[in-house]
């Protein structure tokens, strides 16, 4: 049961725009999003964060930071983002095969190495105490310039973010996340848990 109810999505006829951005990504407003309403300055903050750490425009597309937005969500344990994130790269054109070896990454041929430096990034990044060590932070150089490092964090810091709103809040997992869930990430043992109905 969460913890807060999210309120509609018209409760607030100043939001209402606002938060339909979310249905591009994933087609649907989330109920993390419609629990922040109850603070329009937070709904609306996180949305123009959301939007630029999720803007595109180098070499770090929009499927990739979905994808190190799970690597940093599984990590911290938030099926809830877990389930958001897989659904989005999902949308924004991760094969299944990619999708499937996400976990696999290290030696998955359907990864570069320079992906495999940004989700080694990602996985070290999200733990608690944070894990990143300079070996990990020189691979992450040698793939990536400092522009695109900063997007990597950015996305990593935002789902730091929602890992921890969703999680404490055991925000209700819609029904459309339940299903990407379900059918991307069941063989890792991946469950609703407290985000269920």
């Amino acid at each position: 049961m969460p913890l807060v109810t999210p309120l509609p999505e018209d409760h607030n006829p100043d939001l209402v725009d606002l938060v339909q951005f979310f249905r591009g990504p994933l087609g649907v407003v989330p109920n993390s999003v419609l629990t922040m309403q109850r603070r329009p300055a937070i709904a609306r903050a996180f949305t123009d964060l959301n939007k630029a750490v999720m803007e595109t425009g180098g070499r770090v597309t929009a499927e990739q930071k979905r994808l190190i937005g799970y690597v940093a969500s599984h990590a911290a344990g938030c099926h809830y983002c877990e389930a958001h994130t897989i659904l989005a790269a999902e949308r924004f054109g991760a094969s299944p095969e990619r999708l499937r070896d996400i976990w696999e990454y290290q030696k998955s041929p359907h990864f570069t190495s320079a992906e495999r430096a940004a989700f080694d990034f990602a996985l070290a990044a999200a733990c608690v105490p944070n894990a990143v060590t300079p070996d990990i932070q020189q691979a992450l150089r040698q793939h990536w310039n400092e522009d695109e490092i900063v997007e990597i964090v950015g996305v990593v810091a935002l789902f730091g973010f929602l890992n921890r709103w969703n999680d404490s809040m055991a925000t209700t997992l819609e029904d459309i996340g339940i299903e990407a869930g379900s059918r991307n990430l069941e063989h890792t043992g991946w469950q609703k848990g407290k985000h269920a109905d």
